[in-house]
Formats: structure tokens, sequence, C-alpha cells
């Protein structure tokens, strides 16, 4: 399992929303596609296809609990919980 699948997993569950570290957070979203601008400390995260916009801020190097619950309705409602395998070159 990688640590982007062990990222997933943790924000499905939904146990652990107030220990998911930020740079985990948007790692996973710039992984399954969307895209990133910043304004000050707010990362807003868009993707083509799914209408909601995700507007993230730190706490500490955490990911705020009720940010983590939006990205986590945003994931299933869209159906992005699908991992594409990681870029790992070529071989």
């Amino acid at each position: 399992m990688t640590r982007r699948d062990k990222i997933l997993s943790r924000i499905l569950r939904g146990n652990a929303d107030a220990d998911i570290r930020f740079t985990d957070l948007i790692n996973l979203l710039e992984n399954l596609g969307f895209q990133m601008r910043i304004k000050g400390d707010h990362h807003i995260l868009t993707k083509s296809g799914v209408e909601e916009i995700l507007n993230l801020q730190p706490r500490s190097g955490k990911a705020k609990p009720y940010q983590v619950k939006q990205v986590r309705n945003v994931l299933t409602t869209y159906g992005l919980l699908a991992t594409e395998p990681e870029d790992e070159g070529e071989k």
C-alpha cells in the first residue's frame, strides 16, 4: 500500500480528521488531478467536473478537521476514490 493510499484510507475512514498532515492532503488532491492556486495561506483547489471549490488552510502543519470532512465528501460524491499509479518514471 503506497503512502497516498494510506492517506486516502485515513481520510475515508473519518476517525482521524484532526490528525491529517496538511501537505499530505494537498499532495493527495494534486495527485487526483486538482489544480491549486495559493493566496496567502489559502490553498484553493479546483478540478474539471467538480462543482465545489476547496479552500484549505493549514493549522500548525495539520489540516483542519472540517476541511478534511469537506474533502471526504467531494471525493465520495464525485467518485474520486480510485487512485491511479504514482509516476515512477520510465522503466
